[in-house]
């Protein structure tokens, strides 16, 4: 069984920083692509950043320029960096994991709050 295993997530306050880490709990070859997806309360989950196997990223607009995604292909990892949050950025965050035979994993979530 694969897990992604998430962590990082937390309170911060507007305009600071936070890290969200996840690791795929097995050994699994041929991970395509990782990435992030967050749900806010009432609303439908959308991609935060993705990579993909040969590096290429991929963001929703809203989140460009402030967060950074990033991987680890020996650690079977995945990094998002978030700088000059704002409280419309709380949400559940979601590690995703695609596999190159097309099979979608998901981690189980991440509560990011951001108030003052």
């Amino acid at each position: 069984q694969v897990q992604l295993v998430e962590s990082g997530g937390g309170l911060v306050q507007p305009g600071g920083s936070l890290r969200l880490s996840c690791v795929v709990s097995r050994r699994v070859f041929s991970i395509y692509a990782m990435g992030w997806y967050r749900q806010a309360p009432g609303k439908q989950r959308e991609l935060v950043a993705t990579v993909d196997s040969s590096g290429t990223t991929n963001y929703v607009d809203s989140v460009k320029g402030r967060f950074t995604i990033s991987r680890d292909n020996a650690k079977k990892s995945v990094y998002l960096q978030m700088n000059s949050v704002k409280p419309e950025d709380t949400a559940v965050y979601y590690c995703w994991m695609r596999h190159t035979t097309g099979g979608d994993y998901w981690g189980q979530g991440t509560q990011v709050t951001v108030s003052s």
